[in-house]
């Protein structure tokens, strides 16, 4: 396959995921925002802070190594030993769960029974419903490979979206449940995106169409269970090396990525209503970088894996390839760097005014509006670290990703250390301070591996970090109006109130008059951008059984 078709079908898979997950992210919103209206700061901070890290932790120790060397490389490839490299993430998030579910009960303060019920159980089904997540690990990594457009889309939009249903309806109808509800929706959502993966699979190859096409390395279900052979190994051991280099940099970027809520479960620095507002606040503030910014992140991720070859500098690489995959790196950096500047900008003078359309007066008011505007600066350095990880982890060799550990280890203690310090001292948003420093540091460190690869050679993605002028006065000129008109608006005006006056329209004209010209305020990209469009249209003409497609 050229690296043009796979551009091609990594632009579809990310263009039609982003769509998709913003219509079924905003029923998940609504409902969401339902169900907060029923529950105290305390749950939140129970069931979305602690019981949630349970199994966030399991899943992210148990497969996410496996997952980036399993995706890494051609799929020319052995696959019977594939899959039983991803079978082991089942036995692993047993283990895990155990371990960490002994930890939950025994070594952390249990909550008020009478405030919050049921912790035990609760702390017992969310480490259950992470192994049984597990379960399709290998048919996710098979979908992912492949690169079926819509299908891990819409099976975890539909668990989330039923998840939340449930949740609604027990939370209404069996309020004195507590716990019970969250741990039976947990439980119910991974058993649903489970079986959207099996269905579809059982379909897929039952299908006469697939099997003339040949759309994937397997024939039947069976094909996808553990095999022993005495011809070959049970497992590729190459990949079970880089899985291993994996799973030490994984283990310290879950500790970054989930550090601030290491930091409140261990060392009890805010209570439980403040780990739930801050929990709200930061879901909330997130929602841009889980709607567009991690469906772009994993789609091209995939496509950088399989343009580049791991192994080779850009220099001994096909340059057709070197030459797209640069094309595409620059033109994410501008669109990472245009979102997170519009969130940075808006957000700081709505951030009041979304906390009160979404929770009410129990989030508007107190520290939910300074947590929400800090959030706004994270989110754009989100972005970008997005884009630059991607390309970095898809490009670097083995060596390079052992090496990179060692900097993540210093990354994790130091974050750590600075959480706890800054929250001392400026409370719970001193874990947002934390995290732009920890995101800051991993940003350079992307960018000076970024500029290393493409030294010797003549493309220069990295200039898609810098925009026109014109536009960034236009940002700079929104900014300060929006600021003016939110200093300014009478003090009897409500947050809806200011939503209808006039003057919060203006602040939106001067960016928006330059968002009709990009062509001529963005710098050039380094091939013509119509050659670049071809590629990177959206396509949302694809079917949703891979079988009604041509593929390679």
């Amino acid at each position: 396959m050229s690296p043009r078709e796979v551009l091609g079908q990594a632009a579809r898979l990310a263009s039609s995921g982003l769509l998709l997950q913003v219509l079924f992210r905003l029923i998940t919103f609504v409902l969401n925002a339902f169900i907060l209206r029923f529950l105290s700061k305390e749950i939140v901070g129970i069931v979305n802070v602690r019981l949630t890290l349970l199994y966030s932790t399991t899943i992210f120790l148990a497969r996410e190594a496996f997952r980036r060397a399993c995706l890494s490389g051609s799929t020319q490839r052995d696959w019977s030993q594939t899959l039983n490299l991803l079978w082991l993430t089942v036995p692993l998030g047993v283990f895990w769960s155990v371990f960490l579910g002994w930890a939950w009960l025994q070594l952390l303060a249990v909550p008020d029974p009478d405030v919050i019920p049921h912790y035990g159980t609760g702390v017992v089904l969310f480490g259950f419903s992470a192994v049984v997540e597990l379960l399709g690990e290998p048919f996710w990594v098979l979908a992912q490979a492949h690169m079926f457009v819509k299908l891990k889309v819409i099976a975890e939009s539909l668990s989330v979206i039923l998840k939340s249903v449930l949740t609604a309806f027990l939370v209404v109808c069996l309020p004195h449940w507590g716990l019970y509800i969250f741990s039976l929706a947990q439980l119910f959502y991974t058993a649903v995106l489970v079986l959207c993966y099996v269905i579809y699979f059982t379909k897929l190859l039952g299908s006469p169409e697939s099997a003339k096409q040949q759309v994937l390395p397997v024939s039947r279900m069976t094909d996808l269970l553990p095999t022993i052979t005495r011809s070959r190994a049970f497992v590729n051991w190459e990949e079970a090396k880089l899985t291993w280099s994996f799973f030490k940099q994984s283990f310290l970027k879950q500790i970054l990525t989930e550090g601030e809520r290491y930091v409140m479960t261990f060392l009890n620095v805010l209570s439980f209503g403040d780990q739930g507002m801050y929990d709200i606040v930061n879901n909330l503030g997130s929602l841009v970088a889980r709607l567009i910014f991690q469906p772009i992140e994993e789609s091209f991720y995939i496509f950088f894996a399989k343009v580049l070859e791991r192994e080779k500098d850009a220099t001994l690489q096909k340059q057709e390839a070197v030459a797209v995959a640069a094309a595409v790196l620059e033109s994410l950096l501008k669109l990472a760097l245009l979102t997170g500047l519009t969130i940075s900008v808006f957000g700081f003078a709505y951030s009041q005014l979304a906390l009160d359309i979404y929770g009410g007066a129990m989030l508007s008011s107190g520290s939910g509006p300074v947590l929400l505007r800090a959030y706004c600066l994270y989110v754009l350095l989100l972005a970008i670290n997005g884009v630059t990880e991607c390309f970095t982890f898809a490009a670097m060799r083995k060596e390079e990703v052992d090496r990179y550990n060692f900097t993540m280890l210093g990354l994790s203690s130091s974050f750590l250390l600075l959480s706890y310090l800054l929250t001392h001292w400026c409370g719970s948003v001193g874990f947002i301070l934390a995290n732009c420093f920890n995101m800051g540091i991993r940003i350079t460190q992307s960018l000076c591996f970024i500029h290393r690869y493409y030294r010797k050679s003549p493309h220069k993605p990295l200039a898609g970090l810098f925009l026109s002028p014109v536009l960034l006065g236009a940002f700079a000129l929104s900014g300060g109006i929006t600021a003016v008109s939110e200093v300014r608006r009478p003090a009897a005006f409500t947050p809806h109130d200011f939503a209808a006056c006039p003057l919060s329209l203006v602040p939106g004209i001067p960016f928006l008059l330059c968002l009709t010209q990009l062509d001529k305020y963005l710098l050039p990209l380094t091939p013509s951008p119509k050659l670049l469009g071809q590629h990177l249209m959206i396509e949302m003409t694809d079917e949703w059984y891979p079988w009604e497609q041509s593929r390679p």
